[in-house]
């Protein structure tokens, strides 16, 4: 299988704390992987040095064969990234402000506009002409979403992304990344919603105070863990399986 991410013993320090503790793990082509933690786990962290926002304390990353420290721009024109705040321009209309990814990324003006008003559509986005300033957190979602999308990038990296989203929107997201998957992408997503890594994803890695505790398919977590359920298997691993105990006692 191609592999189209690679992390090697990321660590990543933040003054005397070890946020990140020698992460390593791989990401195939054609394949959606789920990243899931705890709060303050380090599941953010870990996705900023993947895409080369954060500088890895030690360890290395790459992207399609290519180093993301050494070859920032070429990992970007493969890449695309949602995160779960999205920063924009925001005196640009949303019109403008995908005009202007699409120029960076060399897109053609028809494919460009062809591109938006089919994920308009399918999102229910009508407020393009509108200043991005005056967003809510979902339209900002749904725009970045778009501005990715329209490119169809290789490698895809999501952090919550169905946060802010409508039902309906979240659907089409959720069976679009699949379609995108089974045509060669590479899909790397942090999420809280258990239901969607346990629907979505055909590899799963936990990560916990720093550390990738798990790795494995959904049969393959449940064999080992004995549980059934993901969410039984992550809480059972991340320590926080004494729910019943702490409701008991309110």
């Amino acid at each position: 299988m191609e592999k189209l991410v690679s992390a090697r013993e990321l660590k990543k320090l933040f003054g005397k704390v070890e946020a990140v503790k020698a992460v390593s793990f791989h990401v195939y082509k054609n394949e959606i992987y789920g990243f899931l933690g705890p709060n303050g786990a380090g599941k953010t962290t870990t996705l900023r040095m993947l895409t080369g926002v954060l500088k890895p304390t030690s360890g290395d990353t790459e992207i399609c064969g290519m180093d993301v420290l050494q070859r920032p721009i070429d990992v970007k024109f493969v890449t695309g990234v949602v995160p779960d705040e999205p920063n924009m321009y925001e005196n640009l209309t949303g019109q403008e402000f995908l005009e202007f990814i699409g120029s960076v990324f060399s897109m053609k003006k028809e494919k460009l506009n062809q591109r938006v008003e089919e994920l308009s559509d399918a999102f229910d986005v009508n407020f393009l002409g509108k200043f991005i300033g005056d967003y809510s957190h979902g339209m900002k979602q749904k725009l970045m979403l778009i501005s990715v999308l329209m490119r169809k990038p290789r490698v895809l990296f999501l952090d919550e992304p169905t946060v802010g989203l409508d039902a309906k929107s979240a659907k089409i997201l959720k069976m679009l990344l699949r379609k995108y998957a089974n045509e060669g992408s590479a899909i790397f997503m942090t999420t809280h919603v258990l239901e969607i890594a346990e629907k979505m994803c055909d590899r799963i890695g936990i990560i916990n105070k720093g550390e990738l505790i798990a790795e494995g398919t959904l049969s393959e977590l449940r064999s080992r863990s004995g549980k059934e359920s993901l969410e039984d298997i992550f809480l059972n691993l991340t320590g926080e399986d004494e729910i019943k105990e702490i409701v008991d006692n309110l």
